[in-house]
């Protein structure tokens, strides 16, 4: 006998906890959130609102809106009203592009007390409220009847209040508390007056504590009717019908009429409200989540989700999405996955399960939004922690072709994946870390399209060289520029347990628009951002160069073997038209530069040692001892005399000269600075104190060791490391000759019989670029082009930073509508890169340095970083230089 085959069911697919993604930390509570198009905007317990930018994750307002706790925020369909609701008994209307406050509401009630919810109807134009004296309230935001004067007298500020105000002969009003952030809240345009029939009073018996507005969701309604539901401290919920005169109290215009009434009057407090269709969830207090359908006004089903109350419920790509006071958030399955069987408890059983749950607060989430932002599916929780946390969904199968929004995603997947390798070259315990890092990097080049090569040599050189080459597409061969980034995976040490991290220094950490991270900054970063750059080329088949990645992994331990390798490859490598590299900072947080000159530097180690033991000082110490440490501090005192001046022969006579150009240079910087404020350092000083840092040399004492314990010994072994900075006109190897015969010098001399040994660690040229060539003026343009905003005296949207779209620029320098741009700022650096000056000869090309990060990334400190929006605006440089070029 013939059977039928049971009628196959789909497994659910594997979930895995969202990723935190980036943190957004407030001096206060966060109680309130709503998203728009592209800004989180989130309501505080001092009464503040604070927007920031999706992507960049930029602060771009920061307003006082209320008195007290801001309750409840919410955005109209259109995004062009935002809606706030605080302790006091106040709602204000704001456009959410420029937080400019548009509409003052307020209820004649002495006794409204907090109002916990606001919603919105467009199809009545309708703001409705609901709050602690367990009324619903509403105002229509083109009643002219409604509209008053600022000074009106029953305006909450200036009222008598029924039961603390005396109005008897003589009485007095009860002093108001009053704060000077009272007086930053904006002046609105227009105050609003609710009347006293717009009041439906004990609406519940209970706070109201949430409410939506929704459209079609029961069968009691029209499509496109929009409905009014309300959860109240009662423990029900209920649908209000909206409309005009023939609904509400008194035949007043925009009522509610109460159609549906959910739950039991002595159930637990509803918290939080979510709709799915005809589908409506419901959070309470004591963790539970109720499904009601609003056709047949029947539970569905009861969801022990939480162990703490339900505060917030968002339904977003077919997940429900819950957070408790208990700092948990967890996505629960509403999708059936598989044919649906009636007589299947299997599959019926999959429904509505706790897909994942997460700690994701050290505190009470109060708050939280789900939105889609470049591809990007993003939840985003508020808490009693001060943090806002937005939350990564992992993405289903790439596209064969991924879109440059996922190509934006992949930039930061693959930073925080270079981040995690703790490629330390000064250290030998983390030569295998280094090793990883490089093959990363071999991977994810090869992966992106590059012909990769990993350049050793064995006896100079302890990490490898990546070699990766993007072949552009222009033909014939011979007439492609080829454009070689340099720069390096390796990093400075970082030990969380040793320092102030805040974090795990090798664990890439997004925080108020900023990325912390061991090397995020110096040189992870720029690297990733050259990287996606030539991608997004690739992909728009737009790059007609060749560009060639030399990253080396011994930078940050002096670039050792560096020279030997490159000359060892140098035709695999082949021939190189410009050098470009992102290896060093702005010079302050806000103007974007140019680096044009570097100093360079030569580190040795001078030892004296006596060649027998340590002696006792006491014992053995007398005038016919020489103690190798006296004499290393006698040869140590002769390389430098007053005023920090170096004294080996001829130190100073090679400096070029200061040029009219650079000099104009100079004061274009101070002109900067200046207004910006400088604790009150004078142009002169600040002036010449940059010429000390990046145009004058200097010799430092580093340290020095000696052998032996510590105690009253007479060391018979002693050294001390010391640097030379050197400038544009200085030599490295004259510098060196002239060091080790000095000192060899003073320490015959000295006529000591102990030993003299100086031994050169590593030595880098200094370099000094051509500002006016055509790699700079390339660079220039670029950056006017995606900073345009920032630097002229304008923003862009009207915000306190200016973080916004860039306005298209001329290659002048001008904006296409003739207003002025500013410039980079063109600077030099006191640091020392080995390879920059080495590679111009080597290959006879021009060199360009572009810093991407600002002067407070604290590179090779505690909690490096990088800001979001400049890791972006660096990718978008390197496309158009490497177009243009």
């Amino acid at each position: 006998m013939a059977t039928s085959a049971p009628t196959p069911i789909l497994e659910i697919p594997p979930h895995t906890t969202p990723r935190l993604h980036h943190n957004l930390k407030h001096d206060n509570s966060v109680l309130a959130l709503v998203v728009g198009n592209d800004s989180i905007y989130a309501g505080t317990q001092n009464g503040e609102i604070v927007v920031w930018q999706l992507g960049t994750f930029q602060k771009v307002h920061h307003i006082q809106a209320h008195k007290r706790s801001v309750m409840c925020l919410f955005l109209s369909d259109d995004g062009s009203l935002l809606f706030s609701s605080a302790s006091d008994p106040i709602v204000n209307v704001w456009c959410p592009r420029t937080m400019t406050r548009l509409y003052e509401i307020y209820s004649t009630s002495d006794s409204f007390g907090d109002i916990f919810s606001v919603s919105y109807s467009s199809q009545h134009e309708t703001v409705y409220y609901g709050a602690q004296n367990t009324s619903i309230q509403w105002v229509s935001l083109k009643d002219p009847s409604r509209r008053v004067s600022h000074d009106s007298p029953n305006h909450p500020d200036r009222r008598n209040h029924r039961f603390f105000d005396s109005r008897a002969v003589g009485g007095t009003s009860t002093p108001r508390p009053t704060d000077d952030r009272y007086e930053l809240i904006p002046r609105s345009h227009t105050v609003l007056e609710t009347d006293k029939r717009a009041n439906m009073l004990f609406a519940h018996f209970g706070y109201v504590y949430c409410m939506l507005v929704t459209k079609g969701s029961t069968a009691y309604t029209e499509p496109d009717e929009e409905v009014l539901i309300s959860g109240g401290g009662d423990g029900t919920i209920k649908v209000w019908k909206l409309g005009g005169r023939e609904i509400g109290p008194d035949g007043y215009e925009n009522g509610i009429e109460e159609i549906m009434v959910l739950g039991d009057e002595d159930a637990v407090s509803v918290m939080s409200l979510a709709t799915d269709g005809s589908f409506l969830y419901s959070g309470r207090l004591g963790g539970q989540i109720e499904l009601w359908d609003l056709d047949t006004k029947q539970k569905l089903r009861a969801i022990k989700a939480h162990k703490g109350d339900v505060m917030a419920l968002q339904m977003g790509w077919g997940y429900l999405w819950s957070a408790s006071r208990a700092g948990t958030a967890c996505k629960h399955n509403t999708v059936h996955y598989g044919e649906y069987q009636r007589d299947s408890t299997e599959n019926v059983s999959q429904k509505y399960q706790c897909l994942t749950q997460w700690k994701a607060h050290n505190g009470k989430i109060l708050s939280s939004a789900v939105t889609t932002y470049d591809g990007n599916q993003m939840y985003i929780t508020g808490a009693s922690d001060n943090n806002v946390a937005i939350w990564m969904l992992k993405q289903g199968p790439a596209a064969e072709q991924p879109s440059q929004e996922e190509e934006e995603d992949m930039m930061l997947t693959s930073l925080r994946e270079f981040v995690s390798f703790k490629t330390i070259s000064s250290r030998a315990e983390y030569a295998e870390d280094c090793r990883r890092g490089a093959s990363f990097l071999r991977g994810l080049f090869k992966k992106l399209g590059a012909d990769v090569d990993m350049l050793s040599n064995e006896e100079t050189l302890h990490h490898p060289v990546v070699l990766a080459k993007f072949s552009g597409k222009l033909e014939p061969t011979e007439k492609r520029k080829r454009i070689l980034f340099y720069g390096h995976y390796d990093v400075v040490p970082a030990d969380a347990k040793k320092s102030k991290w805040n974090n795990d220094p090798f664990q890439l950490t997004g925080t108020n628009g900023y990325l912390y991270g061991r090397g995020v900054s110096d040189n992870k970063g720029p690297i990733m951002a050259a990287l996606y750059a030539v991608t997004d080329l690739v992909q728009a088949k737009s790059l007609d160069s060749d560009v060639v990645f030399l990253i080396e992994g011994q930078e940050e331990s002096g670039s050792c073997g560096f020279k030997e390798t490159v000359r060892k490859y140098k035709d695999r490598i082949g021939h190189i038209d410009y050098i470009l590299l992102a290896n060093s900072y702005w010079l302050n947080d806000d103007t974007p530069c140019l680096t044009y000159g570097l100093r360079g530097v030569m580190h040795a180690t001078v030892c004296v040692e006596s060649g027998g033991p340590d002696l006792h000082s006491g014992v053995d110490g007398s005038y016919m001892i020489n103690e190798p440490l006296s004499d290393l501090m006698n040869l140590l005192t002769k390389l430098k005399g007053p005023r920090n001046r170096v004294m080996l022969p001829g130190f100073y006579d090679g400096i070029l000269p200061l040029t009219a150009e650079e000099e104009a240079r100079y004061d274009d910087i101070l002109s900067v600075l200046m207004e910006q404020g400088r604790d009150n350092v004078s142009a002169e000083t600040l002036k010449a104190n940059l010429m000390a840092r990046w145009r004058e040399p200097n010799l430092t004492h580093h340290k020095v060791k000696v052998s032996g314990p510590d105690g009253s010994l007479i060391s018979s072994h002693a050294n001390a490391k010391i640097s030379v900075r050197l400038v544009p006109g200085q030599e490295v190897e004259e510098v060196t000759k002239s060091l080790t015969s000095s000192l060899e010098k003073e320490f015959s001399n000295l006529e000591s019989d102990n030993k003299l040994s100086i031994q050169i660690d590593n030595q880098a040229e200094p370099w000094l670029g051509d500002p006016s060539n055509y790699i700079f003026r390339t660079l220039e343009e670029a950056l006017i082009q995606a900073w345009g905003p920032l630097l002229s005296d304008e923003t862009s949207n009207g915000t306190s930073n200016g973080v916004g779209t860039a306005k298209q620029v001329n290659t002048n320098g001008t904006h296409i509508n003739g207003s002025k741009v500013r410039k980079p700022l063109y600077i030099r650096e006191g640091g020392s890169i080995p390879a920059i000056r080495f590679l111009e000869k080597e290959f006879d090309a021009p060199a360009a340095h572009l810093p991407c990060g600002q002067s407070s990334d604290s590179a090779h400190l505690d909690n490096e970083r990088l800001r979001v929006v400049n890791l972006l605006k660096s990718r978008e440089i390197f496309t158009y230089v490497f177009k243009k070029l």
